[in-house]
Parts: C-alpha cells; sequence; structure tokens
C-alpha cells in the first residue's frame, strides 16, 4: 500500500510539473487583423483564434500617466503602424492581497484536492505581468470593423477595492459579448496610492490632489466618444458597467460633472460608492482622517513634513508599494475624494438630492456577498469592524451603530440571537451592509428620478456539495462575460444562466431596456414595485427582496449621509401673496366645489389597498409566479420595541485601523 502511494505520489508530481511549464509557455501569436486609423495613428490587431470574425485591438494608449497629475495626453504615432496584438503594462499595484482574495475562492468552493491543486498550478504558472505608472490603455473587442450599422458600446471598469487589478485580466477581454453584438471596451486606471492619494503639498502644486484614478477613467470615456466609430461602434450608445470598486467607480462617475455627456447607460454589480466619506481637506466624521491628512501620515516615513510635490514625485515606486504592504491601515483612504472639482460633493448625497444623470440603470448583488469579507471584518457591519466579546458586548456595540430598538431588529431579522448563531447571520447582514443596500439605495433613488432601473439578486452557488462562499462577491463575473475558468465545473443549467445574463445585459446595452425574445420577463422597478429579478438556474421575479432589513440599514446611511452633507434641500415654495392680492384673485376664481365631509363614524371603512400582481416570468428555464420572500421580511418575528424614549442620532464609529472600508467592497 506504501508503495502505490509512493507510486502515485510521484504521478502527481510529475503530472503537475508537467502541467506547470506547459502553462508557462506563450500562447501563438495572433494572425494581424485589418489596419484601424485613430486619432493617435494607425493600430494594427490580432483574429481572435476562437472566433475569426472577432477582432482584438489591446494596450492602445488613451493618455499619458504623470505620477500624482492629471492623465496627460496620450501617445502619438502618426503614420507609423502601431501592433496592438499583446496588453499594455497593468498599473502597479501590491500583489499580496490580490492573491489570498482568490486563494479564498479556490478554497470555498468546494473543490477536491486535485482540482484546487491544478487551479493552485494554473495560477503559479502565470507570470506576473508587466507593470509601469504610465499604464493607461485599453483594450477593444469588435465583431463590426466593417459594419454598416454602429453597435452598442460597453465600457467595463474592474473591480479590486480601488487598490489593485486591470482591465486585461483573463476574465474580462472575453470574445462573447463581441459574439453578441456588442463592442466592448476594458480599460487600466491607476489604483491605490498611484491612483488616490492626496497631500497639502500636491494640492499646493495643481489646486486639488487625489482622484486620479477617477480622472483616468473620464479620459478613457473621452478617447472613447472620438474614437470608437471607427470600431464599429456608437459612440452615442455606451454603457459604463463594473463590478465592486469597478460599479463605485461608475456611481463615482456619476457624481462628477467631468463625465457628463460620456455614457448612456449603466450597469452597477455589487458596489456604489454611496457611502464614501472622504473629503481632501476636512473631517466629516468622527475618527475619519481628510484624505490630505492620510496622504501625510502615509508618506510621513518617506519624504521630510516641508517636502514640495516634485520630492514627493521623485519617490521610488518601489518604496511607496513598500509602504502600502505596511500600512494597509491607510489603503482605505485611497478613493476619490470630494474636493469641490472633480467630486463637489459626497456620492451618497448626489444620489439622495438627484443630482446624478438620470440614465438607464441595472443594479443589483449577490446572495452572499459577506463570505469573503467575514473572516477579515468580524463584523456583521464596516461601520464597527471586530465586534467580538460576549453576547452583550456585540449587542452594545451593534446598538452604538443603528440604536438600540433598530439593533435588536437586526438581531431577530438575521438570527444573531445566540453567540452560535452570531457568525452566521452576521455574516449575512454584512454583505448587506457593504452592498445589498447601496444597490437598493441607488436604483431606488435613480427610479425616483424617472429612469428606467432594474434590480437583480444574483443566487447561484457553485455545484459542489462541499461549497462554503455560497453566491460569493465576484461570482457573477463570468456569467456575464461567458468566461468561466477551465478547469472549473459548469454544467448545463450554468450555461442556460450565462446565455439569459448575457442576453439581458446586451438587450439592455442595445435599448435601455433588458427584456427582448427568449428570457422571462425582467419588470422594471420603481417605489410602488419593490421587484428584483432572481438570476439562478430558474430565473423568476420576486418582490420585497430583504424589504425590512434594508430599510433598517437605509436609515444608518441616511444618516451617515446627512453627517457628511447636511440634510437634503428643501423643496422650492411659491412667494407668499399679499391678503388682499389673494382675495382679489379668488373673487374671479370659479367658486370651488363643497365637499361635504361624513361625521367620523359613519363613513364606511376604506378598501384596503389591492396589490399589484406582477407578471409571470416566461419561458427559460421555468416560469414560477411573482413571489414575495418569506424568509425574514414578512414573518420575522422582531421583539418589541424596547419602552425607553427614542434615541439620540447615534455618533458614526471611528474608522477601524486595517480592514475597515470607507467604500464599500473589493
Amino acid at each position: 500500500m506504501r508503495r502505490i502511494s509512493i507510486v502515485l505520489f510521484f504521478i502527481l508530481a510529475a503530472a503537475a510539473a508537467y502541467g506547470w511549464f506547459a502553462l508557462r509557455q506563450p500562447p501563438k501569436p495572433m494572425e494581424i487583423s485589418e489596419p484601424v486609423r485613430i486619432h493617435q495613428g494607425i493600430v494594427i490587431g490580432g483574429i481572435d483564434r476562437d472566433n475569426p470574425d472577432i477582432r482584438l485591438f489591446n494596450g492602445i494608449p488613451y493618455a499619458s500617466a504623470k505620477r500624482w497629475s492629471p492623465p496627460g495626453p496620450p501617445a502619438q504615432w502618426g503614420a507609423t503602424s502601431r501592433d496592438t496584438r499583446e496588453f499594455g503594462p497593468e498599473c502597479i499595484q501590491p500583489r499580496t492581497r490580490y492573491g489570498s482574495f482568490v486563494n479564498q475562492i479556490i478554497d470555498g468552493l468546494g473543490l477536491s484536492f486535485i482540482e484546487r491543486l491544478g487551479a493552485r498550478i494554473a495560477i503559479s504558472a502565470q507570470e506576473t505581468p508587466p507593470e509601469s505608472e504610465d499604464c493607461l490603455v485599453l483594450n477593444v473587442r469588435t465583431g463590426n470593423l466593417k459594419g454598416t450599422e454602429k453597435q452598442p458600446v460597453r465600457v467595463w471598469l474592474h473591480g479590486g477595492a480601488h487598490q489593485y487589478g486591470a482591465g486585461s485580466q483573463s476574465i474580462y477581454p472575453s470574445h462573447a459579448l463581441a459574439d453578441e453584438g456588442v463592442v466592448l471596451v476594458t480599460i487600466n486606471y491607476r489604483l491605490g496610492a498611484f491612483g488616490y492619494l492626496a497631500h497639502p503639498a500636491l494640492t499646493a502644486d495643481a489646486g486639488t490632489s487625489g482622484n486620479y484614478g477617477l480622472l483616468d477613467q473620464v479620459s478613457a470615456l473621452n478617447w472613447v466618444r472620438e474614437n470608437i466609430a471607427v470600431f464599429g461602434g456608437d459612440p452615442n450608445n455606451v454603457t459604463v458597467f463594473g463590478e465592486s470598486a469597478g460599479a463605485q467607480s461608475v456611481t463615482e462617475l456619476m457624481a462628477s460633472p467631468l463625465s457628463e455627456g460620456l455614457f448612456n447607460k449603466v450597469i452597477l454589480q455589487s458596489g456604489a460608492s454611496t457611502y464614501n466619506a472622504l473629503h481632501l481637506k476636512r473631517s466629516v466624521i468622527p475618527g475619519v482622517k481628510s484624505a490630505e491628512e492620510a496622504g501625510t501620515e502615509f508618506l510621513s516615513s518617506l519624504v521630510p513634513p516641508t517636502a514640495r510635490a516634485a520630492e514627493l514625485r521623485s519617490i521610488p515606486a518601489a518604496a511607496i508599494i513598500a509602504q502600502a504592504e505596511a500600512r494597509p491601515d491607510l489603503s482605505p483612504y485611497f478613493l476619490p475624494v470630494v474636493d469641490g472639482k472633480v467630486l463637489p460633493r459626497p456620492i451618497g448625497a448626489a444620489f439622495r438630492d438627484g443630482e446624478v444623470p438620470r440614465v438607464p440603470m441595472i443594479a443589483g448583488f449577490n446572495a452572499d456577498e459577506g463570505t469573503l469579507f467575514y473572516d477579515a471584518i468580524y463584523s456583521p457591519t464596516v461601520l464597527k469592524p471586530q465586534m467580538t466579546g460576549t453576547l452583550e458586548e456585540r449587542e452594545a456595540a451593534l446598538a452604538s451603530v443603528f440604536g438600540q430598538n433598530p439593533a435588536k431588529a437586526l438581531q431577530a431579522l438575521y438570527g444573531m440571537n445566540t453567540l452560535e448563531s452570531w457568525d452566521k447571520g452576521a455574516t449575512d447582514m454584512l454583505g448587506d451592509d457593504m452592498f445589498g443596500v447601496h444597490m437598493r439605495f441607488a436604483g431606488r433613488r435613480n427610479a425616483e428620478d424617472g429612469a428606467p432601473t432594474y434590480l437583480y439578486h444574483f443566487t447561484r452557488v457553485p455545484p459542489s456539495p462541499r461549497q462554503t462562499i455560497g453566491a460569493f462577491h465576484a461570482a457573477e463575473i463570468s456569467f456575464v462575460f461567458n468566461s468561466h475558468l477551465p478547469g472549473l465545473k459548469v454544467t448545463d443549467a450554468d450555461m442556460a444562466l450565462t446565455e439569459a445574463m448575457m442576453t439581458y445585459w446586451t438587450n439592455f446595452a442595445r435599448t435601455g431596456d433588458p427584456n427582448g425574445t427568449g428570457v422571462p420577463e425582467w419588470p422594471a422597478y420603481s417605489l410602488d414595485r419593490d421587484v428584483w429579478l432572481d438570476l439562478n438556474h430558474s430565473i423568476r421575479v420576486i418582490e420585497g427582496l430583504r424589504a425590512r432589513r434594508l430599510d433598517i440599514l437605509e436609515e444608518t446611511l441616511l444618516q451617515r449621509i446627512e453627517k457628511m452633507a447636511g440634510p437634503p434641500p428643501m423643496p422650492d415654495l411659491p412667494e407668499p401673496v399679499a391678503p388682499d392680492e389673494l382675495a382679489a384673485v379668488e373673487a374671479e376664481a370659479d367658486p370651488a366645489p363643497v365637499i361635504r365631509r361624513e361625521p367620523a363614524g359613519t363613513r364606511p371603512p376604506a378598501a384596503a389597498p389591492r396589490k399589484e400582481a406582477l407578471p409571470e416570468a416566461v419561458l427559460r428555464p421555468l416560469n414560477p409566479p411573482v413571489e414575495v420572500p418569506a424568509e425574514d421580511d414578512a414573518n420575522a418575528a422582531v421583539p418589541a420595541p424596547v419602552p425607553t424614549p427614542a434615541p439620540e442620532p447615534q455618533p458614526l464609529p471611528e474608522a477601524a485601523p486595517a480592514s475597515e472600508p470607507l467604500s464599500d467592497g473589493q
């Protein structure tokens, strides 16, 4: 038996070595495509290996990057042809955090030992991609170079907590969307300290600082408007979409006047920056530094306090990366900031007050968003990480954030009434706290402003019975792009869901409405119809998704927004009219009809408002009727309110050192 085990070990080791060696071999170069002239010169792309009708143009510079400066004009090469078959460099970034995130997913999918080994071999075989500070490049996928009718354009903003990632990562540049009649653009933008650090010396030099990554995204959208037509794309039909920090970036673009007119529709997948509390020069939340204070602290060991902008820009890039690894507590400050110019107001306040574009929107989140974050945050809310101790101590900590009665209700709704059940309920609540409440808030405000809005809930879980992460954060991406990773089990039902989601997203990019032939109807969201599309192997419409939970979380979100930006503006009221003028007007008007009121108790009781029936889903895969979730919102037992006076507004907690993000998610 021992001899067989030894032989098996060597067979596995040999297979692993061969697989690692094979994966390290560079792919065969793509065939050269026909040349295309853009404003900067001529580009020559490649012919897709899987579909010869698709053309790929990679690594096209859309702007130039000088450290801690707004993006500059892109490189020009005139009559010289530029080969764009290879991806350009990724933006310089720390690499350790992304690797740990991927490992969590591999461990949670319920894979066998051999499958986990194969996945890790495939990852380790990938060489670290080239990276640079001058990394502002984009990639185009098109099947419409010679088309007479322009196709809708979709611009993808990658996730990664604004700290890591690239538009060239293998899960994004899929030819499947081009197959569906879309011109796809994926971009790089500056990240972490290189993309979002603010500092008084930089502000003195340019009038503001930070927001460089957001300005990169604006520049990319300007490039698309000027150039995408030659790739067969319609510059007047641009959908910006992203996941996690990419979806947050979409809301940041919506709140910035600099992006006005650069896109027509938006898709938010698990991300909205509606509780980002960062201001350039002042702290608006107790315990949250200003962006300049955080930047000064970050660079304090690298330059003297009196250093000027030129000295900051001369710090070796490796030293900045090392400092980012050494001070992860400051990474939550490397996010877009309110500076009065790029971002005039907090994103949450801009949505609350209707100061964002009214554009068609798809927004949603996944059922188990918290599973990949709970071990690090160890709390049901990012507003107070590391909620530990006895049950009574945890209850007190929860009440310090939400107030006593709301905290009791949340405990009951999420099943956190004992220490044994706390972690499971807290994991579920954390997902809603980081993502769910913000997706509904952004969608609801968009619908309130009169824009077509469609909300979804992705609930598909990995097929293995050993999986532990559920419908985890970012799980929907491979269904949106049809980019399922090789080696992972994908069922026929998964492929049917993939086709349905690609159809919805493509229909929406084309017309602003995801509905069309071959997919179940997706009703629009409204204040009167809290309807969501449950995306799973059986697509169905649901109503009132986690409504009571999200209502309580939204109350705290609104308090936070008011603390950051003040109350919403009062509506304009008509000017008062003098009594004599009012009498003259009334004398000229027709007499008002007399409304006779019946004495109290004599009128018949008003009929309860009839609940509008929603349409049934049609065809694929099933057509169940509209359902109202009973798992918590309608029937959960909530403790009676504690008979105490209404609590004073709760002060928002101090920023946590290492793991609390100041904006949601990854």
